[in-house]
């Protein structure tokens, strides 16, 4: 019996990857580096009447370049553990916050 060839990992085609969740939702806190709190808020009926409420969910996200800030919304994707808390990764910024435009206005007069 001859020995078989052993098949090489290097050549075989990797495994697609599987589809990861999306969210969208809004920077509530900066504070940390590279690290944002996202809420995500969603709408669920009362299991008796019916009546949508809303619910929020509180997601950990990294953010390599501290790029976003409070009242930014953005994109947020699964993907694996970071840290204790942190599940979640920014993709992209889909809308600026008002942080951003009141930043400039705040300067006092220079009058005597």
């Amino acid at each position: 019996m001859s020995p078989e060839p052993k098949a090489s990992t290097t050549n075989t085609p990797a495994a697609p990857r599987t589809r990861r969740k999306t969210e969208i939702g809004v920077v509530a806190s900066d504070k940390m580096d590279k690290t944002r709190r996202i809420v995500v808020e969603r709408l669920v009926p009362h299991p008796k009447y019916g009546k949508m409420m809303k619910r929020r969910t509180v997601c950990h996200a990294h953010d390599e370049a501290n790029e976003t800030h409070v009242g930014d919304t953005v994109e947020i994707m699964e993907t694996r553990p970071l840290s204790k808390l942190k599940r979640w990764r920014i993709v992209r910024i889909v809308r600026k916050g008002a942080q951003q435009a009141l930043a400039g206005e705040g300067q006092p007069n220079a009058q005597g």
